[in-house]
């Protein structure tokens, strides 16, 4: 139950964030609910694909797709009337980013697997949507951008999961602590700017 909670609260965030950044492009209305749809549930088919498990997720479960028609039809209603400010695509993210990154290891950690692949497929399905959603928009991955603070947020989120689960303190308590990891980092990125340090070459001399 707690899962599929996640999940659809997943797609409903990353769905606005989504239809907002290809609102935000000029794209036509097409182009908007590809946008939307890639960038809500491409983590989730990465990841499904991955682990081998069929049918994917919105296809065992196609109001997963419903899901996403009514989202990007209430975005766009909304920027109809008005603008939305940009700090509102951060936030919207950062919560899609948590949402999915732990309804993703979830996923995983029903399949068995070993804790290292639970974090690795709780990140991918955090993060490989905004990867699609940003090749797709013709910008740079926000996961690739200098310092940036996002699939961290995502790792070190599944990581404090998997740790909750190992003490044994309840799947709800974990999943909550594990999604409070990751918006927790990530908001604090975007309020103080924080990033990792970018490594640079040292100056050779040359032959």
């Amino acid at each position: 139950m707690l899962l599929t909670i996640l999940s659809f609260l997943g797609v409903g965030v990353f769905v606005v964030r989504g239809a907002l950044a290809a609102v935000r492009k000029g794209f036509d209305l097409l182009g908007v609910i590809v946008i939307a749809a890639v960038t809500a549930i491409g983590g989730g088919t990465i990841r499904d694909v991955l682990l081998d498990r069929h049918p994917i997720f919105w296809i065992a479960d196609i109001s997963q797709l419903w899901a996403v028609l009514v989202g990007t039809t209430a975005t766009l209603v909304y920027v109809q009337l008005r603008e939305p400010p940009r700090l509102s695509l951060l936030i919207a993210d950062a919560l899609g980013l948590a949402l999915f990154t732990i309804s993703g290891a979830q996923v995983a950690e029903s399949r068995g697997v070993p804790w290292i692949v639970v974090i690795i497929m709780g990140t991918i399905t955090g993060a490989a949507g905004g990867v699609l959603r940003d090749v797709l928009s013709g910008e740079v991955p926000l996961i690739l951008r200098r310092g940036e603070l996002y699939a961290t947020a995502a790792i070190a989120g599944a990581a404090v999961y998997v740790l909750a689960e190992v003490v044994s303190i309840g799947h709800v308590a974990a999943a909550i602590i594990g999604m409070i990891a990751v918006a927790g980092l990530r908001f604090a990125a975007i309020a103080w700017n924080l990033r990792l340090p970018v490594v640079y070459l040292n100056p050779t001399e040359s032959d």
